[in-house]
């Protein structure tokens, strides 16, 4: 018998721990690093950490060590050192690229070649997955679980943690209620979990679709500037109006809400990427200026769901070859593509134009 948590409950837990400005310890082949979250640091923690001597680091996503103009050494990250009188505004500065225009020059920037990146990478995999900036400060340490015993730390195996933080949790239902809507009186929710204790995501069903033959069907991510309060500057509020209202005309059809705000990156940091525009940066580059890619959404999880739920053809909602071609490697056929143009206006023009030029959306 044990109570004792599995490797996926501890890495939810260090997610939990990140997130509150708590370290965690991750250990690889008898080797440990202390790792903290360089968004939600403090800086009586960054003194501790100091106090501890060694070499602390900040590992930060090769995107963001080009905007920094920072050698990224490890190819998809870069190590950079922290100097010896580290304060929390020069380290915000580096991870957050709230202030880049006004204060441009954060070098110079040593960063390191010599040594293994992996407990980094598995850091920031981690910092991502918790909705946090992707930066890390990561310090080596010479007996990693006798000091995560003494400080009553999380401890997570870096090298089995790897593969579970870039899988796709498999969703599991958890319960359905009729609920009628304003599309179609005949509506169903469906409510699943993902097993590594994330957000829960959503089917809305309509009508009763046959299982036997292509459903009606629409992914999409949760957005609550625009579902919620109608936000111009996106197109997503009305891509979820129309694409229920085409269900309730024709009287059947699953409407996915994964809960993936800001292509996956989290509500805090879409408004970071938004204040960027306002900067004058687009999308995409909002993105990369942050540390994270054009877009960290996962797809498998529409797919995962719609097979639960009894589906394996479908004609798509959408404007994003990306999600067909997802749809089509696990195992949805996409039978149709069918257009969902709505909600340009002058505020988005811009917006929509990047995702057609950069992200190859079909507009």
């Amino acid at each position: 018998m044990s109570f004792a948590p599995d490797l996926t409950e501890l890495i939810a837990r260090a997610r939990a721990d990140l997130r509150m400005g708590v370290p965690v310890v991750l250990v690889q082949d008898g080797e440990g690093a202390l790792v903290l979250a360089a968004e939600t640091l403090d800086a009586q923690r960054l003194a501790d950490l100091r106090a501890l001597g060694g070499q602390p680091v900040l590992a930060i996503t090769a995107r963001r060590a080009e905007t920094l103009k920072a050698r990224a050494y490890d190819g998809d990250l870069a190590r950079i050192v922290l100097p010896q009188d580290v304060s929390m505004t020069w380290l915000r500065g580096v991870a957050d690229p709230a202030d880049d225009l006004q204060s441009p020059m954060k070098g110079p920037l040593q960063t390191l070649r010599e040594g293994a990146a992996d407990l980094h990478r598995v850091a920031i995999t981690l910092t991502k997955s918790a909705r946090l900036l992707p930066a890390a400060v990561i310090l080596s340490l010479p007996d990693p679980y006798v000091f995560a015993g003494e400080q009553a730390l999380t401890v997570v195996n870096a090298d089995r943690a790897a593969s579970l933080l870039t899988a796709s949790p498999h969703p599991h239902p958890v319960v359905s209620a009729r609920l009628p809507v304003e599309a179609s009186e005949a509506g169903r929710l469906h409510i699943f979990r993902p097993e590594d204790g994330g957000e829960e995501h959503y089917a809305f069903e309509i009508g009763s679709p046959p299982r036997d033959e292509p459903v009606l069907a629409r992914l999409h991510s949760a957005c609550f500037t625009g579902d919620v309060l109608g936000s111009q500057k996106c197109d997503c509020g009305p891509q979820l109006r129309g694409a229920l209202a085409q269900m309730g005309e024709e009287g059947a059809g699953v409407l996915l809400y994964l809960n993936q705000e800001g292509r996956g990156i989290g509500l805090a940091n879409k408004m970071r990427a938004y204040s960027l525009q306002d900067q004058g940066f687009d999308t995409v580059e909002a993105n990369h200026r942050l540390g994270f890619e054009d877009d960290e959404r996962d797809f498998k999880l529409g797919a995962s769901i719609l097979k639960s739920m009894g589906f394996s053809r479908v004609r798509l909602l959408t404007n994003n070859p990306r999600k067909i071609a997802m749809m089509e490697k696990n195992g949805i056929d996409v039978v149709e593509r069918v257009p969902l143009k709505v909600g340009e206006t002058h505020h988005n023009r811009g917006y929509l134009a990047t995702k057609a030029a950069k992200s190859g959306h079909l507009l």
